[in-house]
């Protein structure tokens, strides 16, 4: 299996001038721009402003005024507000201690299958929604049900022994395998080969679908 090539850095830091305004500012309309697929002479075009100024703008070397950050997001198609996000961001962490996780119901759930919600955060700068589970298994059931949702989904077995269907996959599952697969296909545990059977469900999804 070839080893991926992973861009982001976990462990890189936050400079200090992403806290100064005039930085965050600049970095939001550049990464606006950006997205918008048009060059820093086509802004130029679009807004008026000259090219030396939109990019003392990107490089956070000056303060624009809120009348040139209207032209910029009225170029762009995107909300004033938008440029001051990442400025003194608001972050958010839940911390679940043993045994305290939220019970929850899954479609398919039945007696003997619990599903324990660790944390969930809402609406959050991502634009991505993480849901954590704690799955116990400690019963057998005459029809297991399969689940199909939206997004991506990490399966890491802690203890007991289940065969896991994707698709038309069956992956045998011990304690410290991992299963990582897209949940739009048909999936579920499809033979509890030993239990009670714990694994961990870390299900991530695009924020409102």
């Amino acid at each position: 299996m070839t080893e991926p090539v992973l861009a982001q850095d976990p462990h890189k830091v936050r400079e200090e001038r992403e806290n100064i305004l005039e930085v965050a500012i600049g970095r939001e309309v550049r990464a606006f721009r950006h997205q918008s697929g048009m060059t820093i002479a086509e802004l130029s075009n679009r807004t008026g402003l000259s090219i030396g100024m939109l990019s003392k703008i990107e490089n956070g070397n000056t303060s624009p005024s809120l009348s040139t950050l209207q032209s910029l997001a009225h170029a762009m198609s995107v909300p004033l507000t938008s440029f001051f996000r990442r400025f003194e961001d608001v972050h958010h962490a839940v911390h679940t201690k043993a045994g305290t996780g939220v019970e929850t119901e899954r479609r398919g759930t039945r007696a003997g299958h619990q599903y324990n919600l660790l944390g969930h955060l809402g609406n959050n700068s991502t634009g991505v929604t993480v849901e954590p589970y704690l799955i116990t298994l400690t019963t057998e059931s005459d029809v297991f049900p399969t689940f199909q949702h939206e997004g991506i989904e990490l399966l890491y077995m802690l203890e007991g022994e289940v065969d896991y269907r994707h698709g038309k996959n069956v992956y045998p599952l011990k304690p410290g395998d991992t299963l990582f697969f897209d949940a739009d296909a048909p999936h579920g545990p499809e033979v509890l080969v030993k239990l009670p059977a714990r694994y961990l469900s870390i299900i991530s999804y695009v924020q409102g679908k």
